[in-house]
């Protein structure tokens, strides 16, 4: 399967320790099979930051996840919530789970105004799944969380 990832830089290797912690499902290299949902998200990171967009394209064998320590959300749910709360909220950054790779849906970009919300007692938790479901639509993303995942993707 082709994955993508959009950013300002070409990324040739891979270095866990330069993602950004608070994400949907912790500390990882996300991707997408969507390439039109991954080059949006490198047009966003170069208005955000500067740079122009880059469209990084890597080659998984996906037959290699029955290899790996594999959590899948086809949908959104109370536990795919609860799931991207966790690690949304989580004080020190720390990758809750032990997964060689998650895939799920991708939470809307508002999520950090819900999850104040829903903390402070505003929103119910069903409230809060529905608020955070992405803007357009379902698009899903493949978090590669440890160095065993990602010594599977091929640059291409």
């Amino acid at each position: 399967m082709i994955l993508y990832h959009g950013s300002t830089i070409s990324i040739d290797a891979i270095d866990l320790s330069q993602s950004r912690p608070n994400k949907d499902f912790g500390l990882a290299f996300y991707l997408s099979a969507d390439k039109e949902q991954a080059e949006e998200m490198a047009a966003f990171k170069a208005d955000f930051e500067g740079g122009s967009p880059v469209l990084n394209v890597y080659e998984f064998d996906e037959k290699l996840i029955s290899e790996m320590r594999y959590q899948r959300f086809d949908d959104y749910s109370e536990e795919w919530a609860h799931f991207v709360f966790n690690h949304r909220t989580e004080p020190n950054g720390r990758t809750l789970h032990d997964f060689d790779i998650v895939y799920g849906p991708i939470a809307n970009d508002r999520i950090g105004a819900q999850i104040t919300r829903y903390k402070q007692g505003y929103i119910t938790f069903e409230q809060f799944l529905e608020r955070i479901k992405y803007i357009k639509g379902i698009t899903f993303q493949y978090a590669f969380c440890t160095q065993k995942a990602i010594g599977y993707l091929r640059k291409l």
